[in-house]
């Protein structure tokens, strides 16, 4: 999960959350080998952000959320540390309709970021239901999973996994206010 501060430039500021210190120094490294000198990486799990509360402008997620076995507090915790008017975009895995229980238990579906999908609608009932605001789908495509897993039940619901690009805004006042702008 990545965090920001201000405009990502000279003076904006980008936090990665890492949950190994594996992941964290190899961050670490491709920053100061890209001169990079505005992006920290904080060791972490997304349940749980080593972020102070409303400091950053944007939390952007690629496709991590559905591996927690806890998304309502990962969204509690994206809304937390995201000041008044912050944004959530996240990219994301979801089910169109539940998957039988052996595709829920597989190895291979879990590694393929499938088994710990929830239901879309579910999805964005949680990012609501913590106080989000303006959230909507913004990108949507069927997720090629045909090409990850060759599991013939798996392909068999195919059609009913797809990536997800959701936006949402953390509102200016406690009152639920809609706020606008990019």
């Amino acid at each position: 999960m990545f965090l920001a501060s201000k405009k990502v430039g000279e003076k904006g500021r980008v936090i990665g959350v890492y949950m190994t210190p594996e992941m964290v120094d190899r961050a670490r490294k491709a920053a100061r080998k890209g001169n990079y000198g505005n992006v920290e990486f904080r060791l972490g799990e997304i349940e749980n952000l080593p972020v102070a509360d409303n400091s950053v402008d944007v939390v952007i997620s690629n496709c991590v959320i559905n591996l927690s076995p806890n998304k309502k507090r990962v969204f509690e915790e994206a809304f937390r540390v995201l000041k008044p008017g912050g944004r959530l975009i996240i990219s994301d895995i979801v089910l169109l309709k539940e998957l039988p229980k052996v595709i829920k238990e597989s190895e291979q579906a879990y590694v393929g970021c499938i088994s710990g999908a929830a239901l879309k609608n579910e999805y964005l009932r949680l990012i609501k239901s913590v106080g989000f605001r303006d959230v909507n789908v913004i990108e949507e495509s069927h997720f090629p999973v045909d090409l990850m897993i060759n599991d013939s039940i798996v392909k068999e619901y195919a059609n009913s996994i797809v990536s997800v690009t959701v936006y949402g805004i953390k509102p200016t006042n406690g009152s639920g206010a809609k706020c606008y702008g990019l």
